[in-house]
């Protein structure tokens, strides 16, 4: 009786939306699709999305990823990750002869599209993101001229421009919401003509899952993000969820990486994961709190997302021609 009276206290709320966004659906499939219409190996230029189980499984099928263009036998087909090339890796690939299939997020085109134009009109680009970041480096490389980055809020006192009253602001699509209004908020502060962008930067399905963690985190004693080291937003969500209230917050690849130290004294969860996780994991994590005693999961949705993206244009030519030739 008292172990049931102990389980009714505890709780466990699940974020939606969570997991998976259109960007990363499209890149996965594009690598899963390609493996079909071509055969293996296909070459991939970084982690298609940065996930580890997801890269691991593309690996078993035959994907082969890699840093550098180098490693890509002459003449192979390679396909660009979610997170964007600038226009020299692009011209490398031409020049080495590889069939290459861009699995770029539309969102960060987006981004690319807006630095090349502000760059065209002489504007000096602020970039918000992280160094180091494939994203930022793709970005970077469509304007280098003309671009400084602005990694944080407390950067922005360092930052010098040739013309103050040339300047506009871009950024990576998968910061923290708050963090990137208070940067912009400060450059504003320094530099009163700054130009936004056309529209948001940050993805809708990075925004999404900051709103839904929020919602989730504030009477929460434990929030568990399920995602990669490597994942940007993963991080993020971590971040968002003390900033909200969340007693304790920590990321997991997956359910065995669970500390039973956490759930020490611990009645409600929050789970969510990042936009590139396939929910099988956080699945992993809903059972594995179940085994220790934990109700079933309560899913509290924020919104809907129907969001789809097609297939890169090169990649769907060639399953068009390979349908022709199996009805022929």
């Amino acid at each position: 009786m008292l172990s049931r009276l102990a389980r009714m206290t505890k709780s466990v709320v699940v974020a939606a939306p969570r997991g998976y966004c259109a960007g990363v659906d499209r890149a996965v499939i594009t690598v899963e699709r390609a493996l079909e219409a071509y055969g293996p190996p296909v070459y991939v230029r970084k982690q298609i999305v940065h996930n580890r189980h997801v890269v691991e499984d593309l690996s078993a099928r035959g994907a082969v990823f890699v840093e550098e263009l180098a490693e890509v036998p002459e003449g192979a087909t390679v396909v660009f990750s979610a997170h964007g090339v600038s226009p020299q890796v692009h011209a490398e690939a031409s020049e080495r002869g590889l069939k290459t299939i861009d699995a770029t997020c539309p969102l960060v085109t987006k981004v690319h599209h807006e630095a090349k134009r502000f760059a065209n009109q002489g504007q000096q680009i602020l970039l918000i993101g992280h160094a180091g970041h494939e994203e930022v480096e793709g970005t970077t490389g469509e304007a280098p001229e003309n671009i400084i980055l602005v990694e944080h809020p407390d950067d922005v006192a360092g930052v010098e421009v040739a013309d103050p009253s040339k300047v506009a602001w871009l950024s990576q699509t998968t910061l923290s919401v708050d963090e990137t209004y208070q940067t912009v908020s400060k450059l504003r502060e320094k530099f009163p003509q700054l130009i936004d962008p056309p529209s948001d930067d940050i993805c809708y399905a990075t925004q999404n899952r900051q709103s839904a963690v929020k919602q989730i985190a504030e009477n929460a004693d434990l929030v568990i993000v399920v995602g990669s080291r490597n994942s940007s937003n993963s991080v993020r969500l971590v971040e968002v969820a003390l900033e909200a209230g969340a007693k304790a917050s920590h990321r997991v690849d997956n359910a065995g990486e669970i500390e039973p130290a956490w759930l020490e004294g611990v009645e409600r969860i929050g789970v969510t994961s990042g936009a590139s996780v396939p929910d099988a994991l956080v699945q992993g994590v809903l059972e594995f709190l179940e085994s220790r005693g934990y109700p079933a999961a309560v899913e509290e949705r924020l919104t809907e997302e129907n969001l789809t993206f097609a297939l890169p244009p090169e990649l769907r030519k060639d399953l068009r021609k390979a349908s022709a030739c199996d009805t022929q």
